[in-house]
């Protein structure tokens, strides 16, 4: 698609509503119409739910998605392009804000809303701790001991910080409940505000007519943890969504374009198929293409997670994202860039991100229950007491307010963020650091555990093994020291001789080096350029060989080391039921190998992105919760899709960002101790919500009873939250 320029997404949405999205729409050879659009105001799976349902309900269009961890909103259809302004007029009228999908408008608009939300939560926390050292000096002294007008001084102090921060700080709730209500339905946001509002309200009314007792701590606390959980999942998102924008970096800037036997630069969105681009020593494919002139090496672990680059020549493929490593190849394009395997790569990733984030945390259905019952409860109490109890208004108002306040859901609120901090502290000091809110709960369910081979269940770095002469070793040394190529590198590890000097130094594009050494001509390369051709190999082994002038040719043979507990952990999760899979990039004769070395029986070998993505959609079919351990950019699908994802600190960068949890170290234990740490962790998280909920099976009797005074209110409510700390702490034991 052309884009046009495109001015501040602010500026755009107040000029064009719900009308000029025709100019961004694009129109494919068959004739459909798609258009991709910035979605803002969607903070569950119910407001997800409602847009799609809401445009796939029309006949003319053929699909619609969206996704929230990107906020991305891609719909297809038949018919008009200027039906596009018909379909994002729909999603207003739901009230949600829409908007041009560009790449640093979403990046500006995601710095903006965390600066935002970081303001608002540092307000609220302010207010809540100043209001709570007031709160313990009126809450444990009566009018009398206090004396009259000091506590109405100190209301007033109260009012002062709570009111202007319960309206900065809820803003978030405000904005996005009344754009809910101006559309005709309610969100979550919707019973939120009308509970701090209310709260505060009648906390301002009594300090108005002097009564004894107000509530801003309530109201105040409220909002903070809110803010708390919304912050946690906005960073979830920005993270989700920085790894699909990097990725789309990639396929972003310009290619050298051979056009009449010159080179002009061409912007890589605008290659089409049967171009012929360039690569340089060092670029990077921007396109899926075929070699038409050159050889070289290519570095293919952006795309297979192989830790060796291939040899590559006149009629192999290549894949964008490969990094030439040689000398300069001409590569016919046969897809564009954004129907390249890359694109894939993010697509599926999108499509991942969009499945993980349907998962409803503990913590979010409880506060589902939580507004609706416990306000339905105040009212009650309140027209019970007023109407059939025969108490004045504000009695009846006062006992309304102590079930407010006793059912505070601070325990609630606390049973999973006080296990989740000390589990993840206990799992840093261990190497271990945990990157998802829900990582842990979801590690807790898994069955089943997929394992890429190269930097995963192996360190992905080639050692030399077996037994060479000194001067065989020597000369090989010698020619490996002017050679950036893994194995030459892991040939320097083992040597610890002295370096001959090298004359005459010629490097052969995909065969290898040549030069004199000591008087002698001497190769190191491929078996077809130096190696023994009568001899062949079909062992796990990588190789590269050695040819001495005179000598008959050497073998020299690599293998990528196992983590020494590689099988250990593979045993350990085996005796619970949890099936191991190997799924990697590598050749088959190598990943077999692996695989029996660490007790695995289900093994896919030379499995590209898509594939492994494939395997791990047919294991969630048969109604598996899958882990995937992986460490490249090929693995990046299925650590985004997978239940949960684990990566090593080793790991590109691009896969961190992708897994949900990153460990440290040579060693693949920490993987089983910390599902050792989430089952403990899933299993406190249980009985701290058991704990909340007898408290307050409890405690809102009483409160209806009216035999709770505000100030037992408020030491109930805080008692419930001891508790639940206190049992929290039980994680720090042995497990």
């Amino acid at each position: 698609m052309e884009r046009q320029n495109i001015p501040h997404e602010a500026d755009l949405h107040e000029t064009l509503n719900s009308e000029g999205y025709e100019s961004l729409v694009h129109r494919d050879e068959d004739g459909h119409n798609s258009l991709s659009v910035l979605v803002r105001g969607v903070h569950c799976a119910g407001c997800i739910q409602k847009i799609e349902n809401t445009l796939n309900a029309d006949n003319d269009i053929r699909h619609a998605r969206l996704n929230f961890s990107t906020g991305r909103l891609a719909f297809e259809w038949d018919g008009t392009a200027e039906a596009a302004n018909g379909y994002v007029g729909k999603v207003m009228a739901l009230g949600y804000d829409v908007f041009p999908y560009d790449i640093k408008e979403e990046e500006n608009a995601l710095k903006s809303e965390e600066r935002f939300l970081l303001m608002c939560l540092g307000v609220a926390g302010f207010a809540a701790g100043n209001i709570m050292l007031l709160s313990v000096g009126l809450w444990t002294t009566t009018e009398e001991t206090m004396g009259m007008a000091t506590r109405e001084f100190m209301h007033w102090i109260s009012a002062a910080i709570a009111l202007p921060a319960i309206l900065f700080s809820g803003r978030p709730f405000f904005r996005s409940a009344f754009k809910a209500l101006s559309a005709g339905h309610a969100n979550m946001d919707v019973p939120i505000s009308i509970a701090v509002l209310l709260a505060g309200g009648m906390s301002l009314l009594g300090t108005l007519h002097g009564s004894e007792h107000v509530y801003f701590d309530s109201a105040i606390m409220l909002i903070f943890f809110l803010l708390i959980g919304r912050y946690m999942d906005f960073r979830a998102r920005k993270t989700a969504r920085s790894t699909a924008t990097d990725l789309l970096g990639t396929l972003s800037g310009f290619a050298n374009v051979v056009d009449g036997g010159k080179l002009r630069r061409v912007p890589v969105k605008e290659l089409t198929e049967g171009m012929v681009v360039r690569l340089a020593a060092g670029d990077k494919c921007p396109i899926d293409g075929v070699i038409t002139k050159g050889q070289s090496e290519i570095d293919t672990a952006l795309i297979t997670g192989e830790s060796v680059p291939r040899h590559a020549q006149d009629g192999d493929h290549i894949y964008a994202g490969a990094v030439n490593l040689g000398a300069a190849l001409d590569v016919r394009v046969v897809k564009a860039a954004d129907d390249s395997l890359l694109a894939d790569i993010i697509k599926l990733m999108e499509q991942a991100e969009q499945g993980q984030a349907q998962y409803v945390r503990v913590a979010d259905r409880a506060a589902k229950l939580y507004t609706p019952v416990v306000h339905t409860l105040a009212a009650l109490a309140f027209i019970g007491w007023l109407f059939i109890g025969g108490l004045v208004w504000q009695d009846a108002l006062m006992i309304a307010i102590t079930v407010l306040i006793i059912t505070c859901p601070c325990a609630l609120g606390l049973a999973v963020p006080v296990v989740q901090v000390l589990a993840t502290g206990r799992l840093m000091k261990r190497g271990v650091l945990v990157k998802s809110g829900d990582a842990l709960e979801r590690l807790a369910t898994i069955d089943t555990v997929l394992l890429d081979k190269t930097g995963t269940l192996t360190l992905g770095k080639p050692v030399l093994q077996g037994e060479y002469k000194a001067q065989d070793m020597q000369y090989a040394a010698s020619l490996a020291s002017h050679s950036t190529h893994p194995l030459s590198q892991a040939v320097l590890q083992r040597y610890e001789g002295d370096i001959l000097p090298v004359d005459k130094l010629k490097e052969h594009p995909g065969k290898g080096l040549e030069g004199v050494v000591d008087g002698k001509i001497v190769r190191l390369g491929s078996r077809a350029w130096c190696g023994d051709k009568a001899v062949i190999h079909e062992d796990h082994a990588m190789e590269i060989w050695l040819a001495i002038d005179g000598k008959k040719p050497l073998r020299l043979m690599f293998t990528d080391i196992l983590r020494e507990d590689s099988a250990l952990v593979i045993d350990q999760f085996k005796a619970l039921r949890i099936t191991p899979i190997m799924v990697s990039g590598d050749r088959a004769v190598v990943a077999d190998h692996i695989a029996q070395e660490c007790g695995i029986g289900r093994v896919y070998a030379e499995q590209t992105p898509p594939q492994k993505f494939k395997i791990l959609e047919a294991e969630k079919a048969a109604g598996h919760h899958a882990l995937m351990l992986g460490d490249g950019l090929n693995d990046a699908p299925v650590l985004a899709g997978a239940h949960v994802s684990m990566a090593p600190g080793s790991a590109i960068d691009m896969a961190q960002k992708a897994a949900d949890i990153i460990f440290m170290g040579d060693r693949l234990s920490p993987v089983y101790e910390t599902y050792r740490t989430a089952l403990k962790t899933q299993k406190l998280v249980k009985q701290n919500f058991a704990l909340a909920i007898l408290y307050n099976c409890i405690a809102i009797p009483f409160a209806l009873a009216g035999l709770v005074t505000p100030l037992g209110a408020v030491l109930a409510m805080s008692g419930s939250s001891l508790v639940v700390i206190a049992n929290s702490f039980r994680l720090k034991l042995r497990l």
